[in-house]
Order: C-alpha cells, then sequence, then structure tokens
C-alpha cells in the first residue's frame, strides 16, 4: 500500500493492543466470547463516537509468550508475521521477536 493512501485509510483500522483476563477469572469460553462479541459491535459503535466504522480490527500475538487460541476460537484470521521491527523503527533491521497478526471482519 502507497504511504498516502495507508495514512488516508488507517482510520478504518481498529487495533486490539491489549487483552487480558485474569487468571483466577474461570468462566468457560468466555475470552473467544467477548472477542466474538466486539467484532460485531465495533464498526457501529465507532460509527457512532467517530462517525466511520472500521473495516478490519487486528492484533499482534507473540507466540513465544501466548498461543492467541481464544482468537482462532472467535474466528479471528492468522494474516501473517510482523517483521520484527516494531512500529517506531528507523533502522529498517528486526530488534524484537516476530509477532503473528489476527484480523477479523
Amino acid at each position: 500500500m502507497e504511504p498516502e493512501s495507508e495514512k488516508q485509510n488507517i482510520r478504518f483500522v481498529a487495533y486490539n493492543t491489549r487483552y487480558l483476563i485474569l487468571p483466577w477469572v474461570r468462566v468457560p469460553h468466555l475470552a473467544s466470547h467477548l472477542l466474538a462479541r466486539i467484532d460485531r459491535m465495533l464498526s457501529a459503535e465507532l460509527e457512532k463516537v467517530y462517525g466511520h466504522g472500521v473495516y478490519l480490527a487486528e492484533t499482534f500475538v507473540d507466540p513465544t509468550r501466548h498461543r492467541g487460541t481464544c482468537y482462532g476460537a472467535a474466528n479471528w484470521i492468522w494474516m501473517g508475521l510482523t517483521q520484527g521491527r516494531g512500529k517506531d523503527d528507523h533502522r529498517h533491521r528486526p530488534n524484537r521477536t516476530l509477532k503473528e497478526v489476527l484480523g477479523c471482519r
């Protein structure tokens, strides 16, 4: 994607940066249930607040620390791997673990 069109369209992508259910919470299928519910509601809710919905929700899972099972159970799709450079990279060299990129919608 061209940098200019990426800047124009970034508002149509929602990022799931943190998702935590504390270990002592024991509700079967809670994580995948919440993710699926968020997926169904997200675009309409953002439309109310910002005047436009989203076309994609995206998240990153570090496979060295987590499996991301709840995302698969909520029908999020594996889209590939990051390049391991982070969002503020200026050197264009990997400096962290590769993350799995998952998306929905």
